[in-house]
């Protein structure tokens, strides 16, 4: 399709990423510059997306007895933990890794919730020393390891249990996380059990019950299930004599990767306080971890075309960012928009499909996409600020990209890109 030199284009659900003419920018950087500037494959992140998500959920919350713990693991770069940080965001945190990066970037570890299926004893033992707000048990194990820390370390832990309501997100089933047959929480059935035993146990202490049914959900509906089937069971351990200070309703709302019509935060929360309030529950304290919806569509990949090529079947463009970069489209066939940093008329369009250099026949970006190429163009994958340079690996040794971070017509280098040198620093060769 021709672009008008003068035409300016708002890419849906990308409001401060934008198509200028033939020119693709990022705020009021051209992208082809900050690829040119430093290098690519490039992580590149809108300051003022990311803060304007997160203003929407603030906004959203107003005067109620909400808490905002942002999901750190939907993209745990320092500078974007700061940013949060500042504007008044606690975390969510899933390992001692995290923990140490939201500490790093100046958390209040009062404001941050320790999750995960599988902590370990060190890390529970580094989130009860730093002062977190609540550590989330997942099993009737962990219960007693958590018990048996907390009474060595000598510092009460403070518990919430988080229950699987067997609710169907209507999501991918990697990213459901409140089935029966999910890893994750402790079953609903045996609820009731599980606070009867930390009841029990002398160094835990009871705080509230948590719920997190999956990710990139764009249905209110699994939500208000989940929501129901918790307050039920609040109703029946409260009976218990059990006190719960607050309900952590976990996070997952998704957003527009292709046509997705996800709710609002503010949709979101409203309907989650209404509901609290017809149950007569709108005095409880609620933690909100949202995570993809604050920083999913203010981020890009940047990467260059290195070879066009054509099989008997296909056109295939190779980039030099793979699956390593991001892994989303191999690890659940995710589709992501991709638009040329400087667009062409169109005349010598085909249909490409999009792959990085990794020696698998999964390290594909994106199928089928009608694109006007040359080599050495600079294509921009978008929706990428979240679980793309959070998931990034050095699959076939390749070093991670750089980020950067684009504030009005600067642009910061947050995360340098890493060296071959980095990639051997701790390895040590035989002695004989």
């Amino acid at each position: 399709m021709p672009h008008s030199p003068h035409l300016s284009e708002t890419l849906p659900g990308h409001p401060h990423i934008a198509r200028h003419g033939a020119t693709l920018m990022v705020e009021s950087l051209p992208a082809a510059e900050l690829a040119a500037r430093f290098g690519t494959p490039l992580y590149v992140y809108s300051r003022a997306a990311i803060e304007a998500s997160a203003r929407a959920y603030a906004d959203a919350v107003g005067d109620r007895p909400v808490a905002l713990r942002y999901a750190v693991k939907a993209n745990s770069s320092l500078a974007i933990l700061q940013l949060l940080s500042r504007l008044g965001w606690g975390f969510d945190v899933v390992s001692g890794g995290e923990l140490a990066r939201v500490l790093a970037a100046g958390a209040d570890a009062s404001q941050v919730v320790f999750s995960g299926v599988g902590k370990t004893d060190a890390e529970i033992e580094a989130a009860l020393r730093a002062g977190v707000q609540c550590i989330n048990v997942e099993s009737l194990s962990e219960l007693q390891r958590l018990n048996r820390v907390a009474g060595s370390t000598g510092v009460p832990a403070p518990v919430s249990l988080r229950i699987n309501p067997d609710v169907d997100p209507r999501t991918h089933p990697y990213i459901s996380t409140g089935l029966r047959n999910n890893k994750f929480g402790i079953a609903q059935s045996q609820a009731r059990q599980a606070y009867a035993q930390c009841m029990q146990l002398p160094h835990l202490r009871v705080l509230g019950i948590d719920v997190h049914i999956g990710s990139q959900i764009t249905e209110i509906g699994p939500y208000l299930d989940a929501l129901d089937r918790v307050l039920d069971l609040v109703h029946d351990i409260e009976r218990d004599g059990v006190r719960l200070h607050h309900l952590d309703l976990g996070g997952g709302l998704g957003i527009r990767y292709a046509d997705e019509t996800p709710p609002s935060p503010a949709q979101w929360i409203d309907a989650l306080c209404e509901r609290l309030q017809a149950r007569g529950q709108g005095h409880r304290q609620v933690l909100l971890e949202p995570g993809r919806s604050v920083v999913g569509n203010a981020g890009v990949l940047l990467c260059e075309v290195v070879t066009l090529k054509s099989s008997l079947e296909k056109h295939f463009a190779v980039v030099d960012a793979a699956m390593n970069d991001l892994m989303r489209p191999a690890l659940y066939e995710a589709w992501q928009r991709i638009e040329p940093a400087q667009a062409r008329d169109g005349a010598q369009a085909m249909h490409y499909d999009v792959v990085g250099p990794v020696c698998e026949s999964g390290d594909w970006l994106g199928r089928d996409r009608q694109l006007d190429l040359r080599e050495g163009d600079v294509l921009a994958i978008l929706s990428a600020g979240a679980y793309g340079m959070a998931m990034a690996s050095n699959y076939n040794t390749r070093p991670r990209a750089a980020e950067v971070l684009v504030d009005g017509g600067k642009a910061q280098l947050i995360r340098e890109r890493e060296s071959l040198q980095d990639l051997l620093r701790g390895e040590h060769p035989l002695q004989d």
